[in-house]
């Protein structure tokens, strides 16, 4: 086989000594082949780097013309931030005349691989992605580079990896969600944070550090948490109440978070934003059905969707170079609602 062709079906027949029939049921996971040539079959696939067009030939036999299909991961649905940004995906895929076909992974690394994979194997023309929060190797995102498949990430990037990304400013956010809070009199702000391997973490900790010090604060690190959804808050938030120098202001890494610490609070007997002041990032629906609604940073998911589907489309239709890295950043806002003064 010419080492710079493509890999068929006929060579991985021709390397086993088998018809091309059978190569196709094995990496279709067909029980008709014993298990041991199947994982063989599969696993020398991979190592060439050969996916079949399952898809293609599919709607090849159906005499239609294949569609420009984007795949999309997302790392969970319970957030209205990544609803929000894969509605605007959907939209502005859909007026240029792309899918997209949509996964999750569930926060979890394994799925994400396995994801990939699969987007691979079904050809996709590019992947749009927020990493999963586990994720601390990637090879996989570097694969689908390798193998010339566009690759934008959204909201958590990838820095392991020279590749697209669409993100707001999450430093700058912080920075003024924290500083409201010192402006309207907090002189003791917790802060609840997802993992520091995500750089959204890092870059809003490190908003809120700065504001801290711009104002004359310090830093304590004894009410500074990993958190970032609301039943941990809910378990986290009773003991930080009860400290001797308890705060007198909350700022969390999404609204979740926030109105897990709003609940706490309220039944703990502090009254909000009298004695207690709480602000969250994102500006979900939840944030305006709670009582009182709640301050936030607005991330606007929609635009970021737009925005990481475009440069996708772009990459596939050669009006931005494969090899190109994009960097976009879209505004956060804060709006200020009952939970600060």
């Amino acid at each position: 086989m010419d080492e710079k062709a493509p890999m068929t079906m006929k060579d991985i027949a021709k390397e086993f000594g088998i018809s091309v029939a059978t190569v196709s049921r094995a990496l279709k996971d067909s029980p008709r082949i014993s298990e041991e040539r199947r994982k063989a079959i599969q696993q020398y696939a991979r190592e060439h780097n050969f996916y079949p067009n399952f898809i293609g030939a599919a709607l090849r036999h159906n005499r239609v013309m294949p569609s420009r299909m984007i795949g999309v991961i997302v790392p969970e649905f319970t957030h209205y931030y990544f609803s929000s940004i894969l509605t605007g995906i959907e939209e502005a895929a859909a007026a240029r005349g792309f899918n997209i076909m949509v996964a999750l992974s569930g926060e979890k690394y394994e799925r994400e691989v396995s994801i990939c994979e699969n987007f691979h194997r079904y050809k996709v023309c590019g992947v749009i992605v927020s990493q999963a929060k586990d994720t601390k190797n990637y090879d996989h995102y570097q694969r689908l580079l390798d193998a010339g498949i566009p690759l934008v990430f959204y909201d958590r990037i990838c820095t392991g990896v020279n590749a697209s990304r669409v993100v707001v400013d999450d430093y700058m956010g912080a920075y003024n969600a924290v500083s409201h809070l010192i402006e309207t009199g907090c002189k003791h702000i917790a802060f609840y944070g997802s993992p520091m391997q995500l750089e959204i973490s890092k870059n809003r900790f490190n908003g809120y550090k700065d504001a801290l010090l711009k104002h004359g604060l310090a830093v304590d690190e004894s009410i500074i948490r990993v958190c970032d959804n609301r039943a941990d808050a809910e378990v986290l938030t009773p003991d930080i109440l009860a400290m001797e120098n308890r705060p007198d202001g909350f700022f969390a890494v999404n609204d979740d978070t926030a109105i897990g610490i709003l609940y706490t609070v309220k039944h703990a007997g502090f009254s909000v934003p009298d004695d207690i002041s709480i602000c969250g990032f994102t500006n979900g629906q939840r944030a305006v059905a709670c009582d009182p609604m709640l301050t936030t940073v607005e991330q606007r998911g929609h635009r970021v969707g737009e925005e990481a589907a475009q440069i996708l489309m772009d990459k596939v239709e050669g009006l931005i170079p494969l090899e190109k890295v994009e960097k976009r950043i879209v505004r956060t806002r804060l709006v200020i609602r009952g939970t600060s003064k």
